[in-house]
């Protein structure tokens, strides 16, 4: 077919674009330099989706290319039931049955398994979602979780959105779920994860290594010992930091009672998160110990990121990804089965990580890391190299700067992506 220039609006606020129409092809071609209005949509299942989208959402605030900026839960969009399903639902597997988190995990994780059935559904829960898209027409959305992704997918495809759809991927591994239809691009943590979506067959110039989005300031410069002080710690002894999860899910007291007996001198900073319950009974642990730092909620987790000498606890997604921009090693303790049993998986083969199988040998790691300071430095050194600190960056450059056509999984190319998935030779 010839080509075809349709001068005018591509879609609703689009001007100052060409939209050229080849076969069943089109790309935008920029006439002028045009800021860009940029939507990020999250999902409040669990806290990372939410604070990757933060950071993504404080990078493009702060770009003189960009009109505005919107930043949205997409559950706060659907229906009470619906949100609960996602959110409350998931926390409470977290608390009282991992194993069933890492069962359904498993069994999910199979390119296309019912996607058909799940896309229709949040269609339906998530109408407001759908309207408030409709509304915005955005030039660039990015999605830090797969629900609003398939949505947004969707709309793009049935061409009643006409904007550029990222899915910023907030884990290590790439889980099934968060392959949708019609996309333009990925981003990704690892080369390997990269790697492994090019030979299910997609798009290897659709996917970039940008690392996971963290807050801008956990790539600023710092005075260790000075901001020690500031944060009435001992400058010169071994710091642990060990996070009880985001709403307090772990077993905080437990921990703090077998690091009351790590061999050399140590001080150790509780974050007991949003969990009123853990704060209490890790202080009625700990007691006076001067040693113990106790703290609940706070703000200023880089900053204590980026004075402490090992992490101890869970590696999700965001944790995980801030830990490496500021060259923490880790203490890996109870991951959830599924996503953050791989995250370790990853992270022990990188060398930036122990994990404790059980809780009763975590006095003991510590001690055999202390005793052995070389050991501690090359794992600081392997967590650097490993992070990314400057993610939401290399993604807002590359989004604002790139004009392309969206890419649609064809029935051949999913019946091939399924093949491959599933161990088939084509």
């Amino acid at each position: 077919m010839a080509t075809q220039l349709l001068f005018g609006l591509c879609a609703k606020g689009h001007a100052g674009y060409v939209q050229v129409v080849q076969g069943d092809s089109e790309t935008l071609n920029p006439l002028e330099p045009m800021k860009k209005r940029v939507l990020i949509l999250s999902a409040s299942a669990g806290s990372g989706h939410v604070r990757a989208a933060q950071a993504l959402e404080k990078v493009f605030r702060n770009d003189d290319r960009v009109e505005a900026v919107e930043h949205c839960d997409a559950l706060q969009y659907t229906n009470k039931l619906f949100r609960d399903f996602y959110s409350k639902l998931y926390i409470q597997l977290v608390k009282s049955a991992p194993e069933l988190l890492g069962w359904v995990y498993k069994g999910t994780d199979e390119p296309w398994k019912n996607d058909a059935a799940r896309l229709r559904m949040d269609r339906l829960q998530a109408r407001p979602l759908v309207r408030l898209v409709q509304k915005l027409q955005p030039h660039i959305t990015i999605c830090t979780h797969f629900m609003p992704a398939g949505i947004v997918g969707y709309l793009i495809q049935k061409r009643v959105l006409n904007a550029h759809l990222s899915i910023v991927v907030t884990d290590l591994d790439m889980h099934a779920m968060w392959l949708t239809r019609t996309f333009h691009r990925y981003f990704v943590a690892l080369d390997e994860t990269k790697a492994h979506m090019e030979v299910l067959g997609l798009p290897g110039d659709r996917v970039t290594v940008s690392g996971i989005p963290v807050d801008p300031v956990f790539s600023e410069p710092v005075d260790r010992r000075a901001l020690r002080i500031s944060l009435g710690l001992d400058p010169d002894k071994p710091t642990m930091l060990f996070s009880a999860g985001a709403f307090g899910v772990s077993p905080a007291e437990f921990v703090c009672s077998r690091l009351q007996h790590v061999r050399q001198p140590i001080q150790t900073v509780v974050i007991c998160g949003h969990s009123e319950e853990a704060l209490h009974r890790t202080l009625a642990v700990v007691g006076n110990d001067p040693n113990f730092h106790v703290l609940g909620y706070t703000d200023r987790m880089h900053d204590y990121m980026r004075v402490a000498d090992l992490f101890i606890g869970k590696p999700g997604g965001l944790t995980t990804a801030e830990t490496l921009a500021c060259g923490l090693p880790m203490v890996i303790i109870s991951p959830i089965p599924g996503q953050e049993e791989r995250n370790s998986d990853h992270l022990l083969e990188e060398g930036v990580a122990v994990k404790c199988n059980e809780l009763t040998t975590i006095d003991y790691k510590i001690s055999h890391l202390l005793d052995g300071p070389e050991r501690l430095r090359t794992m600081r050194e392997n967590a650097l190299r490993l992070g990314h600190p400057h993610a939401a960056r290399t993604i807002a450059n590359t989004l604002l700067s790139e004009h392309i056509a969206p890419h649609r999984v064809d029935a051949a190319e999913k019946k091939a992506i399924a093949g491959m998935a599933a161990g088939e030779v084509n």
